[in-house]
């Protein structure tokens, strides 16, 4: 299962994610989101473990303290597609 953790502290590491989360079962990957351009968190990362150690790591470690932070740790989501265009900006209607 792959799990959202939000609201990570800026010096959280992938090694920081994965000692947590190692406590309640196999950790598969942990990874910080980084900007492309900046190589800086972006206060947010995913960590993937079986479905059943998952479960216990997010009850257990949501609303936690971490670096200073409180994490918000759930299940992730699928990523939804996006329009391409961006859509219109200059308020004209068809």
């Amino acid at each position: 299962m792959r799990i959202y953790v939000g609201n990570i502290s800026f010096r959280s590491t992938d090694e920081t994610l994965y000692e947590a989360f190692s406590q309640y079962g196999q950790v598969e990957e942990a990874a910080v989101i980084t900007d492309r351009q900046t190589g800086r968190s972006r206060g947010f990362a995913f960590v993937t473990m079986p479905d059943e150690d998952a479960q216990k790591a997010i009850e257990a470690l949501d609303g936690t303290d971490v670096d200073g932070r409180t994490w918000r740790v759930s299940e992730a989501r699928e990523p939804t597609a996006r329009r391409p265009g961006g859509g219109r900006r200059d308020g004209d209607r068809d």
